[in-house]
């Protein structure tokens, strides 16, 4: 989790952008204190769920194979 202040955030804002989309949380402080959070969408987060749930039932009938599935849960960590 990385924090920034509300100025830097704004100045950083793409780049905190493409953190979330890794999966990370960005927390903004004002004078010190946290008052928001970046982090994935709800309907992202979703879709990642949904891709991982799909891939498991691939592989259980066999049309994936486990380095395929070790990337996409490595993928669900970040």
């Amino acid at each position: 989790m990385s924090e920034y202040g509300v100025y830097e955030a704004k100045t950083k804002l793409a780049d905190l952008i493409k953190q979330v989309q890794q999966g990370e949380r960005v927390t903004i402080t004002n004078r010190g204190e946290p008052v928001a959070d970046l982090v994935l969408s709800a309907r992202r987060a979703g879709q990642r769920a949904q891709e991982a749930i799909d891939a498991i039932k691939a592989m259980r009938i066999g049309t994936i194979d486990q380095a395929r599935f070790a990337e996409m849960r490595q993928r669900g960590r970040r």
